[in-house]
């Protein structure tokens, strides 16, 4: 009898082992390979907005429930219900990546996102293999950011050339009212200088003739007053 549970325990133990051993082999699949056989290579969608694990999509956007099938449609649930604990996110641009951990079975899930849509999921019950594709993610999420972050710079630069544009065309505008005005001034001011220069000869030729008629009047006076004083002597 003792022997018979004995067999049966190891029976039972062995297949165990054999359950666990097919699912850490599925968790050592290399990157590629998880993501071809999940389907996960769909097309993404754009601008993130960073906040906690809560922000990210449920897969409400079209996904039914007949479609839900494989890592990301799982991750998406998990994180729906508050199932995971975040271990790292890594942002950049529109782009990052985020390492989830499900206590309950020793789980991680490596997740690939934009717009806090998941866009790859790895799926592994080991630390160092998770590590590792989060790291890879990471740096694709790097990459794949490059574009756009220039764009962004870009557009950043392109603004403040168009908002130093506007500042110096009406600089410039101003300065062109400023020397139309002085224009007009120097116009006017011309026009007057060269008045005051016909009024001051006008005055010049008053003034002489003036001096003249003095002079001849005083040389008329003094004769007159030579004759007087002549005939008081004779």
């Amino acid at each position: 009898m003792k022997s018979c549970s004995t067999s049966t325990l190891l029976q039972a133990l062995f297949v165990v082992v054999i359950g666990f051993g097919s699912t850490v082999v599925n968790a050592y699949q290399p990157v590629g390979t998880l993501l071809s056989a999940t389907g996960l290579a769909d097309p993404v969608r754009p601008v993130p907005a960073y906040g906690s694990m809560d922000d990210f999509k449920d897969g409400s956007d079209g996904t039914t429930s007949g479609q839900a099938a494989g890592n990301v449609s799982e991750l998406r649930q998990m994180v729906q219900a508050k199932q995971l604990t975040e271990l790292r996110v890594t942002y950049n641009g529109n782009y990052g990546a985020a390492l989830f951990f499900y206590p309950q079975e020793m789980v991680y899930y490596v997740a690939l996102f934009q717009d806090k849509n998941f866009w790859r999921v790895v799926k592994s019950q080991d630390n160092m293999h998770a590590e590792t594709v989060y790291a890879q993610f990471a740096r694709k999420s790097y990459s794949l950011a490059e574009g756009e972050i220039q764009r962004t710079q870009l557009q950043a630069q392109k603004a403040l050339l168009e908002r130093v544009i506007a500042v110096s065309n009406d600089r410039a505008q101003r300065l062109t009212a400023d020397l139309s005005i002085a224009r007009a001034q120097e116009s006017e001011v011309s026009q007057r200088q060269q008045q005051m220069q016909a009024e001051s000869m006008a005055l010049q030729n008053d003034k002489s003739n003036a001096e003249r008629r003095l002079r001849a009047l005083q040389q008329q006076v003094k004769q007159l007053q030579d004759q007087n004083e002549a005939g008081i002597v004779q």
